[in-house]
């Protein structure tokens, strides 16, 4: 027992000696000069209760602060991810009895409730909790927190109702957005919180109406928006006359929304529509609607004539009319607006031209997926981002594209544009000219100072070789020139591009090896690849694929579940991409792949030799195809480590030797075509498997079981076996290798160019 103690007594003193010696060494580190030794003991002590081990310590302490008289810790903000865990209900961080902010958000305490002792801290003024996971009710000892004046738990998983904020009278900011809260909003809530002026109750399970005191509020920011308001929500919202922003996208009334219900509400600056139906006739007049309106959201209202009324909003920067059945020409006064920065119109029946757009004042212009025609109208001077793909556009691509010294992101693609491609492709970050009638050469005009991110160039007529100047576009992410009439030997030199994602080189005439003359392919982040249907040739070493440490990981990049390739922060828009792939057996345009992957397409080749046992290393691949090649020797039993392969085409090559059991474990495995080999033996067992067509696995004379016909008598076929010792420790040492490697980081894939924008 003695011994227990002196060891427990060591800790503590090596905690405080460590604490003490990190501020020693880090004096600039913010507030914590002003710490008393016992609550500088309790940071550690506190980030010791969860698994932190990725947490960086500097980052941890840096977001404290502590009184300068009394020593004690007054703020506290955790850097996002550093948590992981729950937090326990005698957890040292309810001793921080001074804390008056407190931000815990962005971090992983999942699959918890939230502990009652949070109440403790009953100096809280600033309380944020989001983004965390918490689950069930908010305990009701949180009404003492009377202090608060911030209190933000978006972003959760929790239910019940809004008793827990009646106490708390100081409120001016409560966001309760993205839970399962559910029932009316109640009629004493803004009566209770009189200085409340910051409400998000966004993507709840709220009903009924809402009840306005008739007592002057001081509510600016009100967000209703995805909920199920069944009443008559939207006339005592128009007593809001203080409201500067207010959001009640997809509320799902069951009636048209008139807006000149609004016309009261003349401090309103911004004012989000979206998915719900709007009254026709409210749409005419612009008398009665809010004049000082900087952003209007109206996406998905059912609308079909252009709105008049935005004519009188001088004040007008940005409107997103898209998902709309607008028809005719945009009118041309929309263009005069002094102000316009931001306009989406995609997804409408817009057709003509727009040729006044050159005078415009708009920055970003989303037009695609519409009916235009004839020549590309010249952008505006001041454009950056223009997105007009899936309309008729034709003629050559205009030269004033490359004279607006502001655009970086350009999409013209699914048009019928001809000529040549523009010479000033170094220019860009984001260029998408993907399936248009562009013929010629890609210009070897990149200069060392190219910022290109993305270059698509798919599905045209283009001839010659890719040009050797792209070793000059250090921030090259995606690069697709498949569908073309290009002739060329395999790239090896675009290795030298650090972040080089996407290749795809599919359905040209490239020729030549695939393998360099020794070692592994190159191409460390590579994560997409098709060379399919080209004319390339000889063997892939054992080691192929050894250094694709990007596809042997599963980090999800982005929690939407797409990849975002553009190098912006600005969150009106981003970028996703198009791949057309042998997916599960299908050649499709995968229009909105939700899933993070990496895919491999070799198929139609004249490849030969084994596959490569390296191909288990790649645990984060979900596509393979490998079809119409001359691959010879046993399936690698490497395949079992690739637990989330969907799709495997090994079909029209000449592989011999039984199908390794382990492929009926693969639980992910949708699609497998190994027909039209030289394989033999059972054909493994498993739900994936047996549920497949008896076309893929025809072709293999020595194939019997499920889902074949011919049965498997015991006497001649026995369970898979090696047949060489060998194998077997080859087989091993792959897997040994496979389990070195990160778990990794899947890939997001998704279609089009698209310009989204953040919406209530």
């Amino acid at each position: 027992m003695s011994a227990l103690r002196l060891h427990l007594l060591s800790v503590h003193f090596l905690c405080c000696v460590f604490a003490s010696s990190f501020i020693t060494r880090n004096p600039l580190v913010f507030g914590l000069a002003d710490c008393r030794p016992d609550q500088i003991q309790a940071l550690p002590q506190f980030k010791n209760e969860f698994e932190s081990g990725g947490c960086n310590l500097s980052d941890y302490f840096h977001g404290v602060m502590c009184d300068n008289t009394t020593g004690a810790i007054t703020k506290l903000h955790l850097p996002n991810g550093c948590l992981t865990g729950t937090i326990k209900a005698n957890s040292v961080l309810f001793e921080l009895r001074h804390l008056s902010h407190l931000n815990l958000s962005h971090n992983n305490l999942t699959s918890s409730s939230l502990p009652s002792g949070f109440s403790n801290l009953n100096r809280l003024e600033v309380l944020s909790l989001s983004s965390n996971g918490f689950q069930g009710q908010v305990p009701s000892s949180f009404s003492n927190l009377t202090k608060l004046t911030q209190f933000d738990l978006s972003h959760n998983e929790l239910t019940g109702d809004f008793q827990l904020v009646q106490n708390l009278t100081k409120l001016s900011m409560l966001d309760l957005s993205y839970n399962h809260f559910s029932g009316t909003i109640p009629s004493s809530l803004l009566l209770t919180l009189p200085l409340l002026s910051h409400l998000d109750l966004r993507g709840n399970y709220l009903t009924g109406s809402i009840q306005v005191p008739s007592s002057s509020s001081r509510l600016e920011h009100l967000f209703l928006g995805h909920n199920h308001f069944d009443g008559r929500i939207l006339e005592p919202i128009s007593k809001l006359t203080t409201l500067k922003e207010l959001v009640l996208s997809f509320i799902n009334v069951s009636y048209p929304i008139d807006l000149r219900l609004f016309s009261s509400l003349k401090s309103l600056l911004n004012l989000e529509l979206s998915g719900n139906i709007l009254s026709a006739a409210s749409l005419i007049s612009g008398s009665d609607v809010p004049p000082n309106l900087y952003r209007l959201m109206m996406k998905g209202c059912s609308i079909n004539e252009f709105p008049k009324f935005l004519k009188t909003l001088q004040k007008l920067e940005r409107l997103d009319l898209s998902d709309n059945q607008i028809k005719g020409k945009v009118p041309e006064w929309l263009w005069s607006l002094p102000r316009l920065s931001i306009v989406s119109l995609n997804n409408n029946s817009f057709n003509g031209s727009a040729e006044t757009l050159h005078n415009s004042s708009v920055t970003m212009l989303d037009l695609s997926l519409n009916a235009f025609t004839g020549s590309l109208p010249s952008p505006p001077l001041s454009i950056r981002l223009f997105l007009a793909s899936r309309n008729s556009f034709t003629g050559d691509i205009p030269l004033s594209t490359c004279s607006r010294s502001y655009l970086d992101a350009l999409d013209l693609s699914y048009n019928n544009f001809s000529g040549s491609v523009p010479q000033c492709l170094s220019k860009f970050k984001i260029l998408n000219l993907r399936k248009n009638n562009l013929h010629g050469s890609i210009p070897n005009t990149f200069s060392s100072n190219s910022l290109l991110q993305t270059l698509d160039l798919g599905y045209n007529q283009i001839s010659g070789q890719l040009p050797s100047s792209l070793v000059n576009c250090s921030s090259l992410r995606f690069l697709s020139v498949e569908h073309n009439n290009m002739k060329d030997l395999f790239p090896f030199w675009l290795k030298v591009l650090p972040d080089l994602q996407v290749l795809t080189l599919g359905s040209n005439t490239f020729y030549g090896p695939i393998s360099p003359p020794q070692g592994p392919l190159g191409f460390p982040e590579l994560r997409i690849l098709d060379l399919s249907d080209n004319k390339f040739t000889g063997s892939l070493s054992p080691d192929y694929f050894v250094n694709w440490s990007t596809a042997s990981s599963s980090n999800k990049i982005y929690g939407d579940g797409q990849m975002y390739m553009g190098d912006y922060t600005n969150d009106l828009y981003s970028y996703f991409y198009a791949l057309d792939l042998q997916y599960k057996g299908l050649n499709m345009a995968n229009e909105m792949v939700n899933s993070f992957y990496s895919a491999i397409d070799l198929s139609a080749n004249n490849l030969g030799g084994q596959i490569p046992e390296s191909i288990g290393l790649l645990t984060a691949l979900i596509a393979l195809n490998l079809s119409n090649n001359s691959f010879t020797g046993h399936i690698p039993m490497s395949f079992a480590n690739v637990t989330e392969l969907e799709s495997l085409d090994l079909s029209q090559n000449k592989l011999s030797g039984e199908i390794p059991q382990e492929l009926g474990a693969l639980s992910f495995l949708a699609y497998i075509n190994i027909s039209h080999n030289q394989l033999k033996g059972v054909i493994p067992k498993g739900t994936q498997i047996s549920g497949q067509p008896e076309s893929s696995f025809e072709g293999n004379a020595g194939l019997c079981g499920l889902p074949l016909q011919e049965s498997c008598s015991d006497t001649s076929v026995s369970p898979t076996q090696w047949e060489k010792q060998e194998e077997d420790e080859e087989v091993l040492n792959w897997r040994g290798v496979a389990i070195g490697y990160w778990p990794g980081l899947l890939f997001g894939l998704a279609i089009g160019l698209l310009y989204t924008s953040r919406s209530g």
